[in-house]
């Protein structure tokens, strides 16, 4: 079987609408939820897909995220689904498990580094890929990700090997590759941004304003020229 891999495009509404199906690894942040919005715009069937690892923002992020689904009422995003892909074990007492120490507003962006992320999402979507015969993922990674998961010769490996060892034809792609948070913020300026989550340290549900993910956040929205509509408790 030969891997249908191909350039990413810069622009996901640049194509005509098509009955294809997609799936998109969601988090409830920015980038996955403007990206969902967007490629609505492209496919004929949106599957939303969240899986859970055991992360300790997992749940504010799957409330914000209904209520952002729910109100953007894109008739062709099919219901967000759960999967489940328990990390605890292996991550052990590290900050994304616990809360403790999260890295910080003054942190470099390499601090959030979470081993095998996009290898552990990529692999249990493909499998309910698979299944379900929706034949491309499509994930918010952005120009600025340093992440060794986030290049576009591991995107290239990892959909030859999925496709492979799952005997099916599978695009992986990454449309925002070439923008910045910024760049996300202007293009979602007319849906509700108030409603996505990006936060390591959730309270109450509502974001730190202290966390790496909160600085990043502030910042996209001060560069993108736009008014921040965040709730942010400190």
């Amino acid at each position: 079987m030969t891997a249908s891999y191909r350039a990413r495009p810069r622009d996901p509404t640049a194509r005509a609408m098509s009955q294809e199906k997609v799936c998109v690894l969601i988090s409830g942040g920015l980038d996955s939820s403007v990206l969902a919005c967007e490629l609505a715009q492209n496919y004929g069937e949106v599957h939303p897909v969240f899986v859970r690892n055991g992360l300790v923002w997992e749940s504010a992020e799957l409330f914000w995220l209904a209520r952002f689904l729910n109100a953007v009422h894109q008739p062709n995003i099919h219901p967000l689904k759960q999967l489940h892909f328990p990390m605890e074990d292996v991550y052990g007492r590290h900050w994304s498990t616990t809360g403790d120490q999260v890295p910080d507003a003054r942190a470099p962006l390499d601090a959030n580094y979470l081993p095998g992320r996009n290898l552990i999402l990529l692999a249990k979507a493909a499998v309910y890929c698979a299944l379900h015969r929706i034949p491309v993922i499509a994930l918010g990674v952005l120009r600025s990700n340093p992440f060794p998961d986030s290049t576009p010769g591991f995107f290239r490996h990892c959909e030859q090997l999925l496709g492979q060892g799952l005997n099916s034809s599978l695009r992986i792609i990454t449309p925002y590759a070439q923008l910045t948070k910024s760049d996300v913020v202007r293009r979602g300026r007319s849906w509700p941004l108030g409603l996505t989550f990006s936060c390591l340290a959730p309270v109450n549900r509502r974001h730190c304003g202290r966390c790496t993910k909160c600085a990043e956040r502030r910042e996209a929205f001060r560069r993108a020229g736009l008014p921040d509509p965040t709730d942010y408790a400190g």
